[in-house]
């Protein structure tokens, strides 16, 4: 412990932060260079032309709009005592566009119907076992 009663064992090292910032300035970029692709190919197709403040602009909202869907999904699954996001959370995160919603319930539906019968009965038989979700409908929230 240090003069101040703080233990220095809480810190994480400064490497491990410079990458973790580094991995997130990477997926940002990523992000962001997707976005700005989809924006131009899709001006393309409908005959646009598309300025690039324009796209840039798009692609912050875009990546802005994906954080605050991401940190939703997180306090849902913690709100409901798990660890794990599933489609519930999903279906959840679209309660304000009704068109959304419904587009996200018929691909949980289709999901479902689609995961093999085995998968489901073992899933039913078991309370603890339903709260757990499939891997691939489900995200491991990273304990903080």
């Amino acid at each position: 412990m240090d003069v101040e009663g703080e233990d220095k064992s809480d810190y994480l090292p400064i490497d491990q932060i410079v990458e973790e910032d580094t991995m997130d300035d990477l997926i940002r970029d990523r992000f962001r260079l997707s976005a700005i692709s989809i924006a131009e190919t899709e001006a393309k197709k409908n005959g646009m032309e598309i300025a690039a403040p324009v796209v840039a602009c798009i692609s912050d909202l875009a990546f802005k709009y994906a954080e605050n869907v991401a940190k939703d999904l997180e306090l849902f699954a913690h709100h409901a005592g798990r660890k794990v996001v599933n489609m519930d959370d999903v279906v959840l995160s679209a309660h304000r566009n009704d068109n959304l919603a419904a587009s996200l319930r018929s691909l949980c539906n289709e999901l479902k119907a689609k995961e093999p019968q085995s998968e489901r009965k073992r899933k039913k038989g078991s309370a603890k076992r339903e709260d757990k979700a499939s891997s691939s409908n489900a995200v491991r929230i990273p304990d903080l």
